[in-house]
């Protein structure tokens, strides 16, 4: 792996950032979601995103607690994602848009792209800064060394005020490498650094009720300013791929996941009452490292019969993780309104003996895919998984073992020109995350788990430039929450059915458009030795979302300027496990516009958006019981130059 000091990093790239005539394979200036979408399941390019599903959410679930990344489609389980540097683009595969990928998942996976250094010189620079005063500063360079390696470097550097008043600094720098060095050959090499410091801790609201939280002031902080996070995140990794033959590829990756915490705040405004009346209370972490390998070889072999092609694949994917947690520090900050601003001095404080987690797991299979031209597709796969997960804490040792049997299969007809029918059903062995803000066991990591899913729909071709899909699952897993003393633990199961549909691509030469929507019916089952109230539905799982992207060309008018705009509802939600108290629907409304043009052979866009047109204010749910505020309206600007 090419390795570099950050300092000269940052000469290489300020010295292509001015080299005549560069030139992106990809020009950053290009990016735009919506005319870049394939459908409306999520997509992300840049700084932009869309959709009604994304890393943390599909289908009602999170396919990133579950540990369904991949990094060009190879497995990847990370401590800390991927900084923006690393990302070309993301896309979440759901349904149809998941076929073809070997060993789906039931909770959707998050397929990520990563940036590629180009053949050409080149670089691209991105400004930004928000009405909250945020500012920041990217650059991307590529270098060829060589017409067999080429590497590519990263910067970027901000200061954020976030929309709750909080602020924090961050950096990191990012380099990726790319090495032909024989026919058929790629190796691909990678590393990034992020440190954030002084990144306050947001309050977690949790009221003393079955009522909602009272709103607090727009992007203004109470304090007090002591909590500020430290951390450092690092990544890196190596990619390759080697054609054996004209039928047999090789593919491998390997990743590195760090995480250094040097100190961190959980900040939560508990016991709130309606007037705004507090108590808060800060948990002081103590200085910590995470770390976790994980990784994916897999051997393919194709053979092209007539019109039908098999493609079989024989994988071995595995992960180790190594997590250190607790013994934080409890700080009783005071009694008094959430909206008095406070600067209490900084205590010192009294850490606890830490616990230690250790995960390894092998999971080995072989997948097949069969595509017969005009016909339709089938694949299948079965893998075997060993898991065992060793926790020592100050009071006792445990080790937890499974080894489940993983399947699923597909297949898909093309009864129509531009008509594809389809069905599925997965069973899958997945993480689950970690308890909410105001659990007992906030620092723990849940006990994975076993899920289920059956799917199908139809993909019609509307237009040579228009797509439309529907189509309706049924997912099963084990549903977590709360017991008598604010344990989070597993008290039933989920049932969650739902029907989703997108509509995207061109409806006119000058107009492009991403629908989607996925409306929702979850229902909880009780296990019968769970205590407490229990409602029907499950907590953070709204009715119901839908969105609206579209963007204009403007072109006849004013040559370069172009149009958007994102309409997206989110339906009735649970807040509480006893489903005593939800969130109302809400709308939002975003505008936006951008500008094209160039200078010279310079290309740039220059970006302006309003977030939040009407200034809908609400909650999000943070578990049971617990909120963040919705961010008030605010408008966006950056300019984009490719040079």
């Amino acid at each position: 792996m090419v390795r570099m000091s950050p300092a000269s990093a940052a000469a290489l790239a300020v010295s292509l950032a001015f080299a005549p005539g560069a030139a992106l394979a990809q020009s950053r200036a290009d990016e735009n979601a919506v005319t870049q979408a394939e459908d409306a399941f999520g997509y992300s390019v840049g700084r932009e995103s869309l959709g009604i599903y994304d890393a943390d959410d599909a289908r009602g679930f999170s396919p990133t607690a579950a540990g369904n990344l991949r990094i060009d489609g190879l497995y990847f389980a990370p401590v800390v994602g991927l900084p923006g540097l690393l990302i070309e683009s993301q896309s979440i595969k759901v349904g149809l848009s998941a076929q073809g990928y070997p060993f789906a998942a039931p909770s959707g996976i998050v397929d990520i792209s990563l940036r590629r250094p180009a053949d050409s010189p080149g670089a691209s620079v991105i400004v930004n800064g928000d009405s909250y005063g945020t500012l920041g500063a990217e650059l991307d360079a590529s270098l060829p060394v060589a017409s067999t390696l080429s590497i590519g470097v990263g910067l970027n550097i901000a200061r954020y005020h976030f929309a709750d008043g909080t602020r924090n600094h961050e950096h990191t720098q990012a380099m990726v490498g790319r090495w032909r060095p024989a026919r058929g050959v790629e190796i691909v090499p990678f590393w990034s650094a992020f440190t954030d410091y002084d990144n306050n801790s947001s309050p977690v609201y949790i009221p003393a009720g079955e009522f909602l939280p009272p709103q607090p002031r727009a992007g203004h902080f109470t304090g007090p300013w002591w909590d500020g996070i430290n951390r450092t995140h690092f990544n890196s990794g190596l990619l390759t791929s080697v054609a054996l033959s004209d039928n047999w590829l090789l593919r491998a990756g390997v990743f590195r996941s760090i995480r250094h915490l040097r100190n961190g705040f959980t900040y939560l405004f508990a016991d709130l009452q309606p007037d705004g009346l507090t108590h808060r209370i800060m948990f002081a972490d103590q200085p910590s490292n995470n770390r976790g390998i994980s990784g994916e070889a897999r051997l393919t072999r194709t053979v092209s019969e007539g019109p039908r092609l098999h493609t079989l694949h024989v994988s071995l994917r595995g992960r180790e993780v190594r997590r250190e947690y607790g013994g934080e520090d409890e700080i009783d900050v005071g009694v008094g309104s959430m909206f008095e601003d406070i600067d209490s001095p900084r205590p010192q404080f009294a850490f606890g003996e830490q616990s230690r987690d250790h995960v390894r797991q092998w999971i080995y299979g072989v997948a097949y895919d069969g595509r017969w031209k005009s016909v339709g597709e089938l694949s299948f796969s079965i893998s075997k998984t060993a898991y065992r997960k060793d926790t020592d804490t100050p009071d006792v040792d445990l080790t937890s073992r499974a080894s489940p049997l993983l399947y699923n299969g597909t297949v898909t007809l093309l009864p129509l020109r531009g008509v594809a029918v389809y069905g599925g059903y997965a069973r899958g062995f997945e993480e689950n995350g970690s308890p909410p803000a105001n659990a007992v066991n906030r620092s723990d990591a849940l006990p994975a788990i076993l899920t289920r899913q059956i799917d199908g729909g139809v993909r019609v071709d509307l237009a040579p430039h228009l797509r439309a899909v529907a189509g309706v699952f049924d997912l099963s897993r084990p549903y977590f929450g709360f017991d008598q003393s604010s344990h989070y633990v597993q008290i039933g199961t989920t049932r969650s059915r739902g029907a989703e549909f997108s509509l995207s691509g061109n409806v006119s030469d000058q107009l492009a458009l991403v629908a989607g929507g996925v409306l929702l019916s979850p229902r909880v089952e009780a296990d019968p030795s769970a205590s407490g109230a229990i409602g029907a539905r499950p907590v953070g799982i709204p009715s119901h979302i839908f969105s609206l992207d579209a963007n204009w060309d403007a072109a006849t008018l004013v040559r370069g300027l172009s149009l958007d705009a994102a309409l997206s509802h989110r339906g009735r939600t649970p807040a509480t496990t006893d489903n005593a108290v939800e969130l109302p629907g809400r709308a939002q409304l975003d505008l936006g516009t951008r500008y094209r043009f160039a200078v010279g052979k310079v290309r740039a866009t220059a970006r302006f958006q309003v977030v939040n047109l009407f200034n809908e204010r609400g909650f999000v749910v943070g578990g049971p019981g617990a909120y963040f505020p919705v961010a008030a309206r605010s408008a966006s600007a950056y300019l984009t130059v490719d040079l």
